[in-house]
C-alpha cells in the first residue's frame, strides 16, 4: 500500500527565503496493487508536486509518505534502490526524458546495472521483447532508433516499458497523454487499464475529467493544494459535492453543444475551504467551504 498522510510542502520564496508558498496543504490518500486513482486539478493545484513527492524528487515539509509502512523520506542507499524498483513515474514530455544525441535503447540500459544485475544477456533481451511487447511495440520498429525518429506516443510508450522492466506496483503517470493525438491517447489508456488488472496500481495526474473518469476506480479533486473530493469515481462524477468540482465537470465540452450556449459557474468570490474532509458515505468525502 503506497499512503500519504497530511503531506504538505511549503516553497520558499523572494529575497533569502523570508516568503513562503503553500503548493500541498495536508494531502491525505492511499492506492493498492491494482487500482488507478485520478488526482484531478487545475493547473497549479498541486498535483504534479503530490507526484513529485511520492517519486522523492522532492521532501515534503510535513506529514509521511509511506509504501508497506515504510518512511520513503528515511530510505537510503540499497532501500532507495529497491523503492525505485517498486515505484516509478511517467512524465508529461516524452521528448525531455531522451537525450537527442543517444539512440532510445539507453533508457533501457541505465536501468539495467542498478537494478537488474543479474541478467545475463540473454535474459536481458529477454526480458526487453517482453516489455516491449506488452506495451504494442515491436523491438525492431523501435530499438536502435534516435528520439527524433519516434513518435510522442511511441516515445511514451517506451517510458512505460522500461518502468516494466521492474518488479512495478506503482506507476505514478503525470499527465502522460496530454500531448499525444486522440487516437494514441485511447492506446495508452486502454494500457493503463490492462497493466491495473496485472496488479499495478497507478496514480493518474490529470486535469482532463473525462480522461479520468475512463480510467481511474476513485477520483481525488486537488484545489488550491487541498484535496476537496474524493471518492469512488462514479460517485464523483454523479454526485459532485463540491462546488470546484461541480465548476470543473461544466467546464467539459459536450459533443452536443455550441461554445456559444454553453456555461460554466465561477466560483464564488472569497470561497475558500471552511473544514477538513467530512465523509457522506464510505466510498465519498467532500471538504467543507464557504465565503468569507
Amino acid at each position: 500500500m503506497l499512503r500519504l498522510q497530511d503531506v504538505t510542502k511549503v516553497y520558499k520564496a523572494g529575497t533569502f527565503g523570508r516568503t513562503h508558498v503553500p503548493a500541498v496543504t495536508e494531502v491525505s490518500f492511499d492506492i493498492a496493487p491494482g487500482e488507478v486513482v485520478s488526482l484531478i486539478g487545475e493547473s497549479g493545484s498541486g498535483k504534479t508536486t503530490v507526484g513529485r513527492m511520492i517519486l522523492g524528487l522532492t521532501r515534503p515539509s510535513a506529514g509521511a509518505i509511506t509504501c508497506d509502512g515504510v518512511d520513503v523520506a528515511s530510505l537510503q542507499g540499497r532501500a532507495l534502490r529497491r523503492y525505485y524498483g517498486a515505484v516509478q513515474g511517467v512524465f508529461q514530455d516524452p521528448f525531455s526524458s531522451y537525450n537527442p544525441v543517444f539512440r532510445v535503447d539507453r533508457v533501457f540500459h541505465m536501468v539495467r546495472r542498478p537494478f537488474l544485475p543479474e541478467l545475463d544477456d540473454t535474459e536481458w533481451r529477454d526480458r526487453l521483447r517482453r516489455s516491449l511487447e506488452a506495451v504494442g511495440l515491436e523491438p525492431d520498429d523501435v530499438l536502435g532508433k534516435y528520439p527524433h525518429q519516434l513518435s510522442g506516443g511511441q516515445l511514451q510508450r517506451l517510458l512505460i516499458a522500461r518502468a516494466l522492466m521492474l518488479d512495478l506496483r506503482f506507476l505514478v503517470a503525470d499527465e502522460i497523454i496530454s500531448m499525444l493525438d486522440a487516437s494514441t491517447r485511447i492506446d495508452v489508456l486502454n494500457l493503463l487499464g490492462d497493466l491495473r488488472s496485472r496488479g499495478l496500481g497507478v496514480l493518474f495526474v490529470t486535469h482532463d475529467l473525462a480522461l479520468g473518469n475512463y480510467i481511474s476506480d476513485r477520483t481525488i479533486i486537488l484545489w488550491r493544494g487541498r484535496v476537496v473530493e474524493v471518492g469512488a469515481t462514479p460517485k464523483v462524477f454523479g454526485d459532485p459535492r463540491h462546488p470546484y468540482t461541480r465548476m470543473l465537470l461544466s467546464s467539459v465540452p459536450q459533443l452536443s453543444a455550441k461554445w456559444e450556449t454553453s456555461t460554466v459557474e465561477p466560483l464564488e468570490a472569497g470561497t475558500e475551504l471552511a473544514g477538513p474532509l467530512q465523509p457522506i458515505d464510505d466510498d465519498h468525502a467532500v471538504a467543507a467551504w464557504g465565503s468569507r
